[in-house]
């Protein structure tokens, strides 16, 4: 079963509710046709009850009526997300008459019903920008506890099976941060563990990349993944983590066993992990391309509830595989 059914199965298993605020949206109120006949998840859409109606009926959808439309301007449920906005953020002169107006943006809507336990997670950013999307997140729902750092991790897909965990790996941070801390990297490291567990489905080898093997260079660049690798390991001591080694000695047996003899990961690695944003996102796009894969993401991680950003340019089985992912997530945390 290749992986992405494997991800939509999952996710039929849990019935997770997840929030899409961008209701209005044409490829938004698809993908949630496409999602409620699947059996994904409960949609929440969130949008003029009419309108999205009105939308469905030209578009000649079937399964909209079996999503909760929440009208963001006159819902029941205003006054007290209000109420908890107000005192989430009293600290930073948050007044009740801001919180009423903010409530009515649907991405701010859709953040409270996830901090009030009336969703589970949330897809957004095929009509917003990625700073739109994740501002209400930080300010509400926040990062999970011990996790300082956000980071998008990429499902990579491979047509060579014999890398990877056949074929698939997982690429980390490829989308969020610049240029994380030897602190932070280790958080990227361990989050991007729990993704491979979560939603990719196997037991995460994760390499900690560096122009440097197991010593074979000597800089602060080195330093920090060394640093970093030695952080991970200390957090999440059921996790495979090795580090610092380059990639061929990731990816390759015979190569990784003379640069880092009875390395238990070199060579063998199936989740990867790189120093700085320059790195994730160049190596993601160069592997898209040159090895025609098939990238997933970015999948955000570090959130306390899972909220992921879409592409601007994503098309409806984008946002539909984002859901069920999104499902997993939510499905992985309540375990």
């Amino acid at each position: 079963m290749e992986l992405l059914e494997r991800i939509k199965q999952n996710a039929k298993k849990h019935n997770m509710r997840i929030v899409l605020p961008e209701g209005y949206e044409e490829r938004n109120i698809k993908a949630a046709d496409i999602a409620l006949a699947e059996g994904l998840a409960q949609i929440i859409l969130i949008g003029d009850p009419d309108q999205i109606a009105g939308h469905a009926s030209k578009l000649g959808l079937l399964n909209i009526g079996r999503a909760k439309v929440v009208n963001p301007v006159s819902h029941p449920d205003k006054e007290r997300y209000a109420d908890l906005m107000v005192e989430l953020r009293k600290s930073k002169g948050m007044t009740k008459e801001e919180a009423m107006r903010l409530i009515e943006d649907p991405l701010y809507l859709g953040v409270m019903m996830i901090k009030s336990g009336d969703a589970d997670g949330e897809v957004s950013g095929a009509d917003h920008s990625t700073g739109d999307v994740l501002r209400p997140a930080f300010h509400y729902v926040k990062t999970a506890p011990g996790i300082t750092v956000v980071s998008g991790a990429f499902i990579m897909i491979l047509p060579d099976k014999s890398l990877g965990e056949n074929g698939v790996f997982v690429f980390a941070d490829g989308a969020v941060h610049p240029n994380p801390t030897d602190r932070e990297l280790a958080e990227i490291a361990v989050a991007t563990g729990h993704t491979a567990r979560t939603i990719a489905g196997f037991e995460p080898k994760i390499a900690m990349l560096s122009f440097s093997t197991k010593g074979s260079a000597k800089h602060e660049m080195v330093d920090k993944v060394v640093n970093a690798t030695r952080m991970a390991q200390e957090m999440a001591p059921d996790l495979m983590i090795e580090g610092e080694l380059q990639g061929d000695a990731a990816l390759v047996e015979a190569i990784g066993q003379k640069k880092a003899p009875g390395s238990k990961i070199a060579g063998k690695a199936n989740v990867l992990i790189f120093p700085d944003l320059n790195c994730g996102n160049i190596a993601y796009k160069l592997v898209q391309r040159l090895a025609k894969a098939e990238a997933i993401g970015p999948v955000l991680q570090g959130m306390a509830a899972p909220i992921n950003d879409l592409s601007r340019g994503c098309s409806v089985n984008d946002i539909v595989s984002m859901i069920a992912i999104t499902a997993n997530q939510a499905a992985g945390r309540k375990k």
